[in-house]
């Protein structure tokens, strides 16, 4: 199920289903650690003698307010004669979540709403060894383990404090969890409870015929009693309000703090470009690490996440933002030059805070010794790189990443080289699935290595940068020699280099072909790239519209599916194609078709999937991906420059 709206700060991540119901909590780090395993926070209403369990016999809307990452979500209940306004955030400054309720009686009689909230926490990704107790001075449930600290409380508009509670056991043997307690409107009052345990609170209000009250929730992270207790205070000092409305103009004026030109793009367009800019934000971590997803259903399907750094993702996501103009990248440049192997290349991926990932790349291949890596995601760090300096030219930045990172990492490309066709040596694909030389790795080892020698050349190594630039040219010419089909006039995917001197040759289609020309390898108008493209078009592009992978692609794929399912990014990397191609006005307009289509089947939040069903348009897989989002704001910004210079 999509995560449709996810609020967070950089420390703190919090994201909901389509139910509305909370059921991702992250903490120190967006991705690390998960404190819910994607289990359900429950949230009930009891009134007139009935208890109904949100989503059941509501509507429910999802949205944000305009321009931040604040919820506005709605429910209403006809039956119960009930409406009631969320609004969620987490404190764009301190690490504190915070929700809203307007609950309005639609009835004409004066009558008593019970809220209650549970809180079904799994502290650092399990239940072991978890408390859960009532603390009577600050008025709060508290969930603690170890140095992780959750202290739960909710209060009426005038400071009132919620006025049930209960503590208990999860699901296990005769025990269905603490919230069955609240279906009769009552909770037991047990004050603590310690291993597998959750907890719901319950908090009354009085409204009268056809009126609103307002009541707050609350959690406030921490890594002691001490941090949290003081959190609770501030809170409590200045008014659930007041961090609603400073974090609310918070992200009003990060998103709009680069003007958006009018009139060139429809409104909807506009629209899912500031979320995309918003929801992306949430899914960095303020230690600088880029995340790729943040929704644990897909743990059902493999037993992992994707709450992880792949350095492509990351790259390619920090460039979106560059183009944009927001130099919140720095710190994910400055993540990378602590993280880079001493060889100077990058691993498969890496934990939010840094270390190695789990993989499935084997340093053993065929009985050969093979480094597990996908060496695009080295080369894109260093494109990227130079792109954020030639917007920004902060050369006082990039001194301190010159050694360790752009020249570490150029050399082990120059290093890492099949001297005789001047490719790459075998890695594992940018899908992560196959190990040879793709066309997607040459292409980017080639605007790596173009980038150390615009660097090298800025620093004044002049023989250093001619050698990087040779490299280049070299791995150009083998691109020419050995991965463009001249019977089929268009790349191969991969090739494979066999001990015997043979050259298997993989010609599937697939959809990664466009780096040809958009790391700058081949221009978009050579009709080598046109050709490949064209060909791409044909083969994938779904008759509902959006582009698979590649032929045959099985990942998460649907019944009745030819190719495989569209994808976001695949899809916009038709449009990015058309851009860099266009020549008129008329041109650019089969990008904006695309741009049209993305913006259609964007989730009402915003939100993008990875993927999306090719017959219902259903997301699937992980929700949101954030290098969806990146593409699509890489994608509008590519637009309006071209759109720019097409007036001239």
């Amino acid at each position: 199920m999509p995560r449709d709206l996810p609020v967070g700060n950089g420390n703190v991540l919090i994201a909901f289903d389509r139910d509305y119901l909370l059921r991702e909590l992250y903490f120190p780090h967006v991705g690390e650690e998960s404190h819910t395993k994607g289990e359900k926070f429950r949230f009930g209403v009891f009134v007139s003698s009935q208890f109904s369990w949100i989503p059941d016999g509501w509507s429910v809307k999802r949205e944000y307010l305009e321009d931040c990452l604040v919820t506005n979500v709605e429910l209403v209940n006809e039956k119960l004669g009930l409406r009631i306004v969320c609004n969620d955030a987490v404190d764009f400054h301190e690490n504190i979540y915070i929700r809203k309720l307007a609950v309005e009686n639609l009835f004409e009689e004066e009558r008593e709403v019970r809220l209650f909230f549970c809180q079904d926490f799994h502290i650092s990704g399990n239940e072991i060894g978890n408390t859960a107790e009532f603390r009577p001075r600050p008025d709060g449930i508290l969930h603690y383990k170890s140095d992780r600290y959750f202290l739960v409380g909710a209060s009426l508009q005038d400071g009132t404090p919620f006025n049930m509670f209960a503590t208990g056991h999860k699901i296990s043997g005769l025990f269905d969890g603490t919230w069955k307690d609240a279906e009769d409107g009552v909770l037991g009052g047990n004050p603590i409870a310690q291993g597998s345990v959750d907890s719901v609170i319950g908090i009354s209000l009085y409204i009268k015929s056809k009126s609103v009250q307002k009541c707050f929730y609350r959690i406030c992270c921490g890594k002691n009693w001490e941090e949290v207790e003081a959190l609770d205070k501030l809170v409590k000092k200045r008014g659930h309000e007041s961090f609603l409305k400073r974090t609310e103009d918070y992200w009003k004026l990060w998103v709009n703090k680069v003007p958006f030109p009018e009139g060139i793009l429809p409104p909807e367009a506009v629209a899912l470009y500031k979320k995309s800019l918003l929801i992306a934000r949430s899914q960095i971590n303020n230690c600088g690490s880029i995340i790729a997803g943040n929704d644990s259903d897909v743990m059902q399907f493999n037993r992992d996440t994707y709450s992880y750094m792949w350095p492509r993702d990351g790259a390619l996501t920090a460039n979106a933002f560059d183009l944009a103009g927001y130099d919140v990248t720095r710190s994910f440049y400055e993540f990378c030059n602590k993280i880079i192997d001493p060889e100077g290349f990058f691993r498969h991926k890496y934990t939010p805070s840094g270390s190695p990932g789990s993989s499935w790349h084997p340093w053993v291949n065929d009985k050969l010794f093979r480094l597990p890596i996908q060496e695009d995601e080295t080369a894109l760090v260093l494109w990227a790189l130079w792109e954020h300096y030639s917007i920004f030219k902060d050369v006082e930045f990039i001194k301190p990443l010159y050694k360790n990172l752009i020249k570490r990492s150029a050399d082990f490309m120059m290093n890492y080289r099949d001297l005789k066709t001047g490719l790459p040596l075998a890695s594992y694909d940018l899908w992560e699935e196959r190990l040879g030389v793709s066309a997607f790795t040459v292409s980017a080892v080639y605007a790596g290595l173009i980038a150390a020698a615009n660097f090298t050349e800025k620093f004044g190594e002049l023989e250093l940068s001619k050698e990087y630039r040779e490299g280049a040219a070299l791995m150009r010419g083998g691109m020419d020699k050995y991965l463009y089909l001249e019977k089929e006039k268009r790349f191969a995917r991969m090739l494979h280099f066999k001990a015997d001197g043979a050259v298997e040759v993989d010609s599937t289609l697939d959809a990664s072909l466009y780096a040809v020309f958009a790391f700058g390898a081949y221009a978009p108008d050579d009709e080598k790239v046109k050709n490949t493209m064209d060909q791409v078009y044909e083969k994938l592009w779904d008759p509902g519209g959006g582009l698979a992978r590649y032929e045959g692609d099985a990942y998460y794929r649907s019944e009745g599916s030819k190719q495989g399912n569209p994808w976001f990014v695949t899809t916009l990397w038709i449009a990015q194609y058309r851009i860099a191609a266009s020549k008129n006005k008329q041109d650019l307009e089969k990008a904006l078709e695309i741009i049209k289509w993305v913006t259609s089947l964007a989730l009402p939040s915003g939100v993008l999937a990875e993927q999306i069903h090719p017959f219902t348009h259903e997301p699937l897989s992980v929700s949101p991906l954030t290098w969806s989002h990146a593409t699509y704001i890489t994608v509008i910004q590519e637009y309006l420059r071209k759109f720019n210079r097409l007036q001239k």
